[in-house]
């Protein structure tokens, strides 16, 4: 129903008035090269945890950003855990190459699965780089991890843990391969598993299950020849528990499995923390769908909930969540899954949108501090809920308000949210060298 005059006006006002508070409350962003971008993240260092997302999967302004940030925390702050929206045996492979451990033998390239570009690029190396320089001055104790939170990884989890078993127990690798064989003919497609169970066929639910009690029985004998190896073993038997969950429910409903691949996620990062011990500290790297409170969004409303969600209610204040936000540029993603990636431009932001608010600040690259009580106002105002924008690795700008905007309650969502006004494509990596030397690891180049 179209408002009447007065009706137009009176919000017409109420969005000055809401533009003029995020003005003045905006701080200016230097360019995340400026050696002085992260000194204004200072304010979060004291959380344990600070979660730093993303508005989309392809712009190199949001990876450069958390970059600097991650830097910040680690090199002044003590931060030692970066935890990515990404595969525990893709994100091992960079976790060996910056905490300058032995490339596994026989190792795959990592981040070749859909969507290659996402972390197989240019701002990500640079990052890892910067790691791997940091790490060499520190006792191996002290190095900074790379870790992966995703849960998509089945075959190459198999394959991990079989590959640990025949090192460390050879008869219990056979009992392993004899297990996980019950996935054998889905582990090149593991959706084709949810569509089996479906018609009725039994589970490897069991199996599965089986398979990572046994390693965590023996995990004193393990642990004493290396804690590490062990450590990754699990979590890779884990990562094909929640795997074979995944796929199972992933026919049955959205919100099941958005729920499964969340809580595996948080508990991923949970275990990361406790073998780091009462010194850990953590930065994780995801979208905003996933870093964001879902409770203050459409997707909690809808009954989903999300890694930020279980944060805050884990660590209350010793967590800050951190929100991103662009209003134009280019982006890479594909048009469908699977899809061949694409550098694609992104649409001026809807002017129903929190970004449309943030556009017309006129601030090109600022800080927004939503925590109270210095920012009640700002934050009563900002309360909705609004549209946002999520673009993920499939973008369609024909379909953008059904597929990339929901309703959020932004003060809500986040403690403090970054924007770019006009962003750019990531540069993606050329397709790895699977016969690349050590110099190149892990990336092949």
């Amino acid at each position: 129903m179209a408002l009447s005059p007065e009706a137009e006006r009176a919000r017409a006002q109420a969005n000055h008035e809401l533009i003029a508070l995020l003005r003045g409350a905006g701080e200016h962003l230097p360019a995340p090269e400026r050696d002085d971008f992260g000194s204004y993240f200072d304010r979060f260092a004291a959380a344990k945890l600070v979660l730093l997302g993303e508005a989309t999967h392809g712009t190199s302004e949001f990876y450069r950003a958390r970059a600097a940030i991650t830097r910040q925390l680690i090199e002044h702050h003590g931060f030692n855990i970066v935890a990515v929206e990404a595969d525990w045996p893709d994100a091992a492979a960079i976790d060996r190459y910056v905490r300058q451990l032995p490339a596994a033998s026989g190792a795959e390239p990592p981040f070749e699965r859909f969507p290659t570009w996402m972390w197989r690029n240019v701002e990500v190396r640079e990052f890892a780089d910067f790691l791997h320089q940091h790490n060499d001055a520190f006792a191996m104790d002290k190095r900074v991890e790379f870790r992966g939170l995703d849960v998509y990884s089945l075959r190459r989890s198999i394959a991990a843990v079989i590959d640990y078993l025949e090192k460390v127990d050879p008869e219990r690798a056979r009992a392993a391969r004899q297990r996980y064989g019950c996935l054998t003919p889905w582990q090149a497609d593991p959706t084709a598993y949810g569509l089996a169970m479906l018609s009725g066929r039994d589970t490897c639910e069991d199996d599965v299950a089986a398979q990572l009690h046994d390693l965590l029985e023996h995990r004193l004998a393990y642990v004493a020849r290396d804690p590490e190896a062990f450590f990754s073993a699990a979590q890779n038997a884990r990562v094909v528990r929640a795997a074979e969950r995944y796929y199972r429910l992933m026919y049955r409903g959205s919100t099941e499995s958005w729920n499964l691949r969340d809580r595996h996620m948080f508990e991923t990062l949970q275990y990361a923390m406790q073998r780091r011990g009462a010194g850990a500290k953590a930065v994780v790297w995801a979208h905003n769908s996933h870093i964001g409170n879902a409770s203050a969004t459409s997707m909690g409303w809808a009954g989903e909930f999300n890694i930020g969600e279980l944060v805050r209610d884990a660590y209350g204040e010793d967590a800050r969540l951190i929100g991103f936000g662009t209003d134009r540029g280019t982006v890479a993603a594909a048009s469908d899954w699977d899809g061949e990636m694409e550098i694609k431009s992104v649409r001026p932001a809807r002017e129903d949108s929190y970004e449309s608010l943030f556009r017309h600040t006129g601030l090109a690259r600022s800080l927004t501090d939503l925590r109270p009580p210095g920012r009640r106002d700002l934050r009563e105002a900002l309360t909705g809920p609004r549209l946002e924008r999520a673009i993920g690795v499939v973008y369609r700008p024909e379909t953008e308000l059904f597929s990339h905007y929901f309703e959020a309650v932004l003060p809500d969502q986040f403690d403090a949210f970054i924007w770019f006004e006009e962003t750019r494509a990531v540069t993606p990596l050329e397709a790895p060298n699977v016969t690349a030397s050590a110099d190149t690891y892990p990336f092949g180049l």
